[in-house]
């Protein structure tokens, strides 16, 4: 089964008595080709290990599992767990674990499951946890080989932007540990419920060592974030 349609979605959602929640941001894939392309983009090969952050109902995670040696995906809304296990079946190489990836221990779920592998994260990001969830992956210094994610455009741009108006605390995070490009933009109609805003899908190459060396990387991040609090102040 591939759901990235809307009436295959929706047989699917009411099949197992799903409702889209709001709250969790959650705006579904309906065009198949952007799934595709994000797989295709990722850096995967059939000797990669993926950690897949919110699958929803297993779009991108079946397209992963295509091309990868094994996929884990941490779903926070339960709910979704029919649906996923159906869309799933034909793919053994695929897990889900159930957490939030705020809280999950990162370093726990890295040991136990991709110890030894080159393994890359994908993600198809709820807007409002976008900053949070990528400040956390930069900062658990986790040897991911690259980190790809759909999230908001106007986010994207803040990703890869270099000094200059878009540029902010997660700038500097993405520079310190990454090399960062848009690979391509998603419509709002791409998605059902379809968002108000564009998507952009970006590729965060992991470098061998941040571009600079701290004595404390964590009060390099406090610093960072305290100068950028105060968005009309100039440094």
């Amino acid at each position: 089964m591939r759901p990235a349609d809307k009436n295959t979605l929706l047989a699917l959602v009411n099949k197992h008595g799903f409702h889209f929640s709001k709250g969790l941001g959650q705006n579904f894939l309906i065009d198949q080709g952007v799934p595709v392309r994000i797989a295709d983009g990722c850096g995967v090969t059939p000797e990669t290990a993926v950690l897949e952050v919110g699958p929803g109902v297993g779009v991108l995670t079946a397209e992963l599992g295509r091309r990868a040696k094994k996929v884990v995906a941490v779903e926070l809304d339960r709910s979704l767990e029919p649906a996923l296990n159906e869309v799933l079946r034909p793919f053994p190489n695929t897990r889900v674990v159930w957490g939030d990836i705020l809280k999950i221990d990162l370093a726990a779920l890295y040991d136990e499951h991709f110890a030894g592998e080159d393994t890359v994260l994908c993600a198809n990001l709820p807007y409002y946890i976008t900053t949070p969830v990528i400040m956390r992956l930069l900062e658990c210094e986790l040897p991911f080989r690259c980190i790809t994610v759909m999230v908001q455009r106007e986010v994207a741009k803040r990703l890869c932007a270099l000094p200059g108006p878009d540029y902010g605390a997660i700038s500097v995070a993405v520079r310190y540990r990454c090399d960062a490009r848009i690979l391509f933009e998603v419509p709002p109609e791409s998605f059902f419920p379809a968002p108000k805003v564009h998507s952009a899908v970006v590729r965060m190459d992991l470098l061998e060592k941040p571009r600079v060396a701290p004595s404390d990387s964590r009060l390099m991040f406090g610093l960072v974030r305290a100068a950028f609090s105060q968005r009309r102040k100039t440094l």
